[in-house]
């Protein structure tokens, strides 16, 4: 089939394909539309409603007058002569002091009429009589130097066959080998009617040989008063001789005192 036939073709059998041509009108209405409704806006708020002109400040500018030609001279004359400052102060007089205080309208009364002052009462007696002790400064007692304290003695001690007896011993002055201070140290000792000591048997050590026979030798030097008694000449009294050693013991230097 050629396009001949196709363009000879009833009309019942093709189809229009143009569009309708209205599209045009409905763009130039809403143009129009638009410009109307600009207009009405542009009256609306430039017209009946202008918007508010905010003017800004002017910039501060400082203008100095120099007196440097006439003109400026005549101006700044012209300044000084309308300050207002120059009559509105107060002008003192010239023989007015520079701190005057203004006079007082209001006169106390005691100036006027002094008044009357009351008299002081009659001092009181007290019938008590003067303190033993009235106040005054404290006295300072000074402080006494402290005594040097006293050795203890060594004390020789005999039991009871022996004492109450005078006795005669030479003065008790021992020295100990250690520093440490001795245990009492007791003998069993013999005295025949003479007063004279012949035994001292040890029966309790001071720690010390060398003082235990310090003692022994002071025990034999003794020298006591014998009651006489019934009896042969040669009988022997038995008792016990201690020594309490005390704080007079001579006493080994130390390491330090022996050092040079």
């Amino acid at each position: 089939m050629s396009a001949e036939s196709y363009a000879t073709g009833p009309d019942g059998l093709l189809f229009h394909w143009e569009g309708p041509r209205r599209r045009k009108v409905a763009i130039a209405g809403f143009l129009v539309a638009s410009v109307a409704l600009h207009a009405l806006c542009f009256y609306l708020f430039q017209v009946v409603y202008p918007p508010a002109i905010s003017l800004l400040p002017p910039p501060a500018q400082v203008n100095l007058i120099a007196p440097t030609s006439a003109e400026a001279r005549t101006f700044l004359s012209w300044l000084e002569a309308e300050d207002p400052a120059l009559a509105s102060q107060t002008q003192r007089p010239a023989d007015a002091r520079a701190f005057q205080l203004p006079k007082l309208a209001h006169v106390p009364s005691y100036l006027a009429v002094p008044p009357k002052l009351k008299e002081l009462p009659a001092p009181r007696i007290s019938p008590i009589a003067p303190s033993a002790m009235p106040p005054g400064p404290v006295p300072v007692a000074v402080a006494s130097p402290a005594s040097p304290a006293q050795p203890a003695p060594t004390v020789l001690i005999f039991s009871d066959a022996l004492r109450g007896l005078p006795v005669t011993h030479q003065e008790l002055k021992f020295r100990t080998s250690l520093r440490d201070a001795p245990q009492s140290v007791h003998f069993r000792i013999a005295v025949d009617s003479l007063g004279t000591v012949r035994y001292a048997f040890l029966e309790q050590s001071s720690g010390d040989p060398a003082l235990d026979e310090q003692a022994r030798h002071s025990l034999a030097l003794c020298r006591f008063e014998m009651k006489p008694k019934p009896g042969p000449d040669d009988a022997l009294t038995w008792a016990t001789a201690s020594f309490e050693f005390g704080t007079d013991l001579a006493v080994p230097p130390g390491a330090a005192e022996r050092a040079p």
